[in-house]
Parts: structure tokens; sequence; C-alpha cells
């Protein structure tokens, strides 16, 4: 399920960002900018409609994903 960012507080939408740009196997090409700046350009992406962040209810997660990489499924990714 897709969540609005403009629905949740701005230090949770922070904290979220920071927790998935930190993530082990998160990939940035040959970019290696500081955190702030990656925050900054994954907020940039959400607040764009470019990444969106999506709610697993089975594991009751959230994370954030590429628009262009999910379906119209309500939020749950294509299968390639």
């Amino acid at each position: 399920m897709e969540i609005p960012h403009t629905a949740l507080a701005p230090e949770t939408l922070k904290n979220l960002v920071e927790e998935f740009v930190t993530r082990e196997g998160t990939d940035y090409g040959d970019y290696q900018g500081s955190l702030a700046d990656k925050v900054r350009q994954v907020l940039r992406q959400i607040e764009s409609g470019r990444a969106v962040i999506l709610f697993d209810a089975s594991s009751s997660s959230c994370h954030i994903e590429l628009k262009d990489r999910i379906g119209d499924t309500g939020g749950e990714r294509r299968s390639e």
C-alpha cells in the first residue's frame, strides 16, 4: 500500500529516508555523496512523485521504491 509522504511527520519521513539510504545493498552507482546529500536526493524524488513510500502489511514495514519499478497493484512490485 502506498503511503503519501505528506501523511508522515517530517521527522518520521527524514528517519525513513535515512534508514533507506544507509541500508546495505542500496546502489547509488558511481555517486559517493554524503549522507545529507543522499537524503536530499531521495526526498526530492519522493516529493516529485518519482519515488514512493510503500507499506508492507505482512512484514509491518515501510520501504521506498522508484515509481517506475512498481505496477498499478496498490504498491506491489511488478514481476520481471
